[in-house]
């Protein structure tokens, strides 16, 4: 196991550098073009605050002082278009450092253009701040920027990590004109290498360079291969919107992976594992396999009946709980080094690993089959499944079959219901370690019924001049866990506080109560009684029937959209309203009805109010979402359909008029 993550660092540490580096017919230093000089504005992006001109880097193997270096060279000018983008003149250089060793910046220099005059970063104004144990940085800040200058820094990189090679970033998030990648890789080392991104490759080239690499004592030298990589026009990556999983599943870049070592004595060390290599390891490793095999500890430590009274699910039920409630979560995402069940289980505080594997044993112990699942949460981005590569995964839940049925849990959340996993889980899928048989592949599915749900009822007291209401809301799903913690974690009074203060200084809250009856597992229901003033104008009444609003905002503001919208879960919004008609009133003017559909019944939206000469009035709306995940072909489409649900609850009026 130790192999493995050793590895996969290696791996992430051989092109990180390479986010730093030189080939083209390099422009000399400090030399501007009469283009780049007289750029202006970048028409392709009328937002950009700066825009890469150039990024150059190179990447190679050297020996120095009887070391293999790892060389990494980069040079880049980048314009600065508005005021606010004077944070792209603040530069900071990542280094990673072992006890014994740590890479080094040599050969830096910093130049801001303003026209002719040039202003250059003093040597003092460089320094390295330590960051961890692990890293540490070179910062330092352009002097004398402004609107149009442009700024330009070089710099060469040793890193005695010679496995600190893992790619380049094309794409960041501000525009780029022009960016290339070079490489030049001994034999010796091969790489598995992918392009990630819709984005495509201006240039693609790989050549073999003979002997190009002389390693002392050994007779023959290594041939090379050289990479040239160029992206031409590359688009800002914009991931300021809301609902999407990982911008690492997006951006357009290069990633490199050590898949082999052909040592220069002989031997050959190889990276790249199959599952079949790793589930043979996970099932004898001392973090994960022999943590798994703690049965007969916790069938000592906890009562009996916990194991052994009701059928499977009960059982299954129970001790899920008594998990969530036993432990507290450390908050940390650690899962493969220093696990320790036991201790966890003793001091009822553990990580994610030591919680859901105190689970999985649990459950093992009362005879329901559970095994361990690796993930990777939202924020991670999404596994590779063409080969293991171990540190894409930072989650581990549990996978438990009973009757025919799966089920996925994670007991980390005390709010969670049995069946459902956190929010930060919903990640497409996992891999079941079935040590029994073999790994394999396993797609999560959200919880399918989510919804907010308000019934309102509402009389307009005319002698009195306000309105007296009680309204309904139920959540169900992931929002009734949202809402669950809120209620929890919130005291009575500043939760009745906050929710008036959001509505209107004109309406208030008379009294509140949890309705266990219509409350669940899955769903909570709430029942207000309230009162609103200020309705009456002259011989009127105006009412925005809309007493809680769903939305306040269109969360998609973007032109367009590169990239898919992920909400997580499928989700319903729907507000019921009946209310009577003041005596002495009749109804003047109602909002239009509405009705909007997405392609491919993606989403609707449905408002309709009527006056049925009953002496009441009806509303109804409703707003479903009902994919948890959509590919931007999609964004136009929910772009409007959030928009007529932004102007249906802000704008909708009701207007009765005196008789």
């Amino acid at each position: 196991m130790y192999k493995i993550i050793y590895f996969v660092f290696l791996i992430i540490t051989l092109l990180f550098s390479a986010n730093r580096m030189v080939a083209q017919e390099k422009p000399e230093f400090g030399a501007i073009s009469k283009s780049e000089s007289e750029f202006a504005s970048y028409e392709k992006d009328s937002e950009a605050t700066a825009v890469y001109l150039y990024e150059y880097g190179n990447n190679y193997f050297e020996i120095r002082d009887d070391y293999i270096l790892l060389i990494t060279k980069y040079h880049a000018k980048i314009k600065i278009l508005e005021k606010e983008g004077f944070e792209y003149a603040n530069i900071e250089i990542p280094l990673y450092q072992s006890k014994k060793r740590k890479e080094k910046i040599v050969n830096i220099k910093a130049l801001t253009h303003n026209g002719e005059i040039k202003h250059s970063v003093k040597t003092s104004e460089f320094f390295e701040e330590e960051v961890n144990d692990k890293w540490s940085q070179t910062k330092f800040t352009f002097p004398n920027v402004k609107e149009g200058s442009i700024i330009e820094y070089e710099y060469e990189m040793q890193s005695p990590f010679y496995f600190n090679f893992t790619g380049w970033e094309f794409q960041s998030d501000i525009p780029k004109l022009y960016s290339e990648f070079n490489a030049k890789i001994p034999g010796n080392w091969l790489y598995n290498r992918s392009l990630k991104g819709d984005l495509n490759l201006k240039v693609n080239e790989a050549d073999i360079v003979k002997g190009c690499f002389s390693f002392p004592g050994t007779k023959d030298d290594s041939d090379c291969e050289s990479l040239k990589y160029v992206m031409e026009d590359i688009p800002a990556f914009k991931d300021s919107e809301e609902y999407m999983l990982s911008s690492n599943n997006y951006r357009s870049k290069l990633e490199f992976e050590l898949s082999e070592y052909k040592s220069f004595y002989g031997g050959t060390d190889k990276y790249t594992k199959s599952w079949d290599d790793v589930d043979k390891e996970f099932k004898t490793d001392k973090d994960i396999g022999s943590q798994l095999r703690k049965k007969n500890f916790f069938e000592k430590n906890v009562d009996e009946s916990l194991l052994v009274e009701g059928d499977e699910i009960t059982r299954a039920k129970n001790i899920y709980e008594f998990v969530k409630n036993h432990f507290t979560w450390n908050e940390k995402y650690s899962i493969w080094q220093g696990n320790k069940v036991k201790k966890a289980f003793d001091e009822k505080k553990g990580n994610v690993a030591e919680i859901n594997i105190a689970l999985i044993n649990l459950l093992n112990a009362a005879g329901i089959k559970a095994n361990m699942m690796v993930m990777a949460t939202r924020k991670r981005g999404l596994p590779k499944k063409t080969h293991p590569v171990m540190n894409d995964f930072n989650y581990i839940v549990a996978k438990v079959d009973i009757e025919g049925e799966s089920y996925l849990l994670d007991a980390t959340d005390k709010y969670m219901p049995f069946g459902m996993l956190p929010f930060r889980c919903l990640n497409y899928y996992g891999r079941v370690m079935d040590f029994d048989t073999e790994s394999y592949w396993y797609d999560i599915v959200a919880e399918k019924t989510n919804s907010i749900m308000l019934r309102a009822q509402m009389t307009i007291d005319t002698n009195e001049k306000k309105l007296e209401g009680v309204f309904d809301v139920i959540n169900s799903g992931y929002k009734k866990v949202t809402q669950d913690e809120f209620l929890h974690t919130t005291n009575e009074e500043s939760y009745i506080e906050k929710l008036e203060e959001e509505i209107s200084d004109d309406f208030h809250i008379t009294s509140h109560e949890k309705i266990l009856k219509y409350s669940n597992e899955k769903k909570i229901t709430e029942r207000f009684n309230f009162e609103i003033e200020n309705l009456f104008q002259g011989d009127n009444i105006y009412l925005n029937p809309f007493v809680i609003k769903f939305f306040d905002k269109n969360p998609f503001v973007a032109s367009d959209r590169n990239y898919p919208v992920d909400f997580g879960y499928p989700m319903k919004y729907q507000y019921i309203l009946n209310m009577k008609i003041p005596e002495g009133y009749q109804v003047k003017s109602i909002p239009e009805n509405k009705n909007f559909s997405m392609p491919d019944n993606g989403g609707v939206l449905k408002l309709n109010v009527s006056d049925n000469n009953s002496g009441a009035l009806n509303l109804f709306f409703t707003f479903d979402l009902n994919s948890a995940h959509y590919n931007n072909a999609y964004y136009e489409g929910l772009k409007q359909l959030f928009n007529e649900a932004v102007k249906s609850q802000s704008q909708s009026l009701i207007v009765f008029e005196k008789i």
